[in-house]
């Protein structure tokens, strides 16, 4: 008289294994999203200073787009020579040609690129952010530099709407100097990275 009793915990046991698998896997796979999240190389080592030869700017259509990556940021504004350029040097006031390649640092996701457009891009030194007004000072043409910019000295908490970047993202930005002037006749006029007039970023 027993033994229906022992068929119907066997049953119940068989039905409810399989929901403590489910839980099991998505307490793993919680576990793998933690990992990758809190796994970021920090930006120092995934973007390292080069130690070849100064090139010019004839060197940077060979060399091509540039490939970033996420990074963790060190919550200051990271400034890296790839490759040193050998041509003039920026100034904080000059009109500045480059090529250009921006990703959000948390993630990777790349937001702009004058890459992407077929064109370089001209603007004035002191009309963009403080990460590029900063940053770029004292580069060479030719020369490829990395950024890692903090949100203080990007967007803050008011980045372009549309832009794909959102409030507080600290921004990565390669940088190849094309020249320092008057743009050539090939490139492409443009604001961005404009400095925003809507953020707190100190003047």
């Amino acid at each position: 008289m027993h033994r229906p009793t022992h068929r119907l915990f066997a049953v119940a046991l068989v039905a409810v294994l399989p929901l403590a698998l489910v839980a099991c896997g998505d307490e793993e796979d919680a576990a793998d999203e933690t990992t990758t999240t809190t796994s970021l190389t920090s930006c120092a080592e995934v973007y390292t200073p080069g130690d070849g030869e100064p090139e010019g700017a004839d060197a940077i259509e060979s060399r091509g787009a540039p490939e970033l990556t996420a990074c963790a940021p060190s919550g200051e504004l990271e400034v890296i020579d790839e490759v040193t350029g050998s041509g003039a040097e920026a100034a904080a006031d000059d009109t500045i040609t480059v090529q250009y390649t921006g990703v959000v640092a948390s993630s990777g996701t790349k937001f702009d690129s004058s890459w992407d457009r077929g064109a370089p891009a001209t603007f004035p030194l002191n009309g963009v952010i403080q990460g590029w007004s900063q940053g770029l000072v004292g580069m060479k043409e030719g020369g490829r530099r990395t950024l890692v910019i903090p949100a203080e000295l990007a967007y803050g908490d008011a980045p372009p709407p549309g832009s794909g970047i959102a409030a507080g993202d600290t921004l990565v930005f390669t940088v190849d100097l094309v020249s320092v002037g008057e743009a050539p006749t090939s490139t492409t006029t443009t604001s961005a990275p404009a400095a925003s007039t809507t953020t707190s970023v100190p003047g």
